[in-house]
């Protein structure tokens, strides 16, 4: 695979996750939840952190969440851009399309939660007990590299009681799944499962040419 066509992949992604995104903090409030179907919401929620809503600050108490959050920030632009020149690297090698789809998905959805981090506190007002105003007038909600990771994806697929035979869990309520995601969350899980799952078509070398000897 060409690194035009990875280009195309990326973009793509990364339209679909901006334009979601963008609908959803201009059209909910934050904690609003739309039911498509029973086993399938739109539920918007902002995350200030990592996996999870985890923050560095939950395991380094040293650490502001201010701080906090521009280290996982720069942290984040670092990485995407050394899976940029991975990306590069593979396509020159011309290594194997698996290998190169799902870095691309990975770097484009990486990327996507990037944009957020850095560019929402900027652009948007506070999505609190109102829907968000692009580009307000008295400034945006946080500023540059302090924005919140905008989610939507929520599949609660199942919820109740454990039957009571179960050892250790039996008897407790569970509920399945509980995380409310994005379309670049997806496409970076997609990716990693891709490398684990295929690993090695992913980074099977490809076949040598042999060159002919001279009689």
């Amino acid at each position: 695979m060409s690194l035009k066509r990875a280009s195309i992949i990326i973009i793509l992604i990364l339209l679909i996750d901006q334009v979601s995104k963008v609908y959803i903090k201009t059209h909910f409030e934050l904690g609003e939840d739309f039911p498509v179907v029973s086993w399938f919401h739109i539920a918007f929620i902002e995350n200030d952190g990592m996996a999870w809503g985890a923050k560095l600050s939950d395991f380094f108490t040293f650490i502001s969440d201010k701080s906090s959050k521009l280290i996982l920030t720069l942290f984040r632009i670092v990485a995407v851009i050394g899976i940029g020149f991975w990306l590069v690297d593979v396509t020159k090698k011309k290594k194997s399309k698996t290998l190169i789809f799902a870095i691309s998905i990975i770097f484009a959805g990486a990327l996507g939660n990037i944009i957020d981090s850095v560019l929402y506190g900027l652009l948007f007002s506070d999505s609190h007990m109102q829907v968000a105003t692009f580009l307000p007038e008295d400034g945006g909600y946080a500023g540059v590299f302090h924005g919140k990771v905008v989610d939507m994806l929520h599949f609660p697929i199942w919820n109740g009681v454990l039957p009571e035979w179960l050892p250790f869990i039996g008897g407790k309520y569970f509920s399945f799944f509980d995380p409310v995601f994005n379309v670049a969350d997806v496409a970076i899980s997609t990716g990693i499962g891709i490398l684990i799952v295929f690993n090695k078509k992913a980074f099977k070398d490809a076949p040598k040419t042999e060159t002919p000897h001279s009689e």
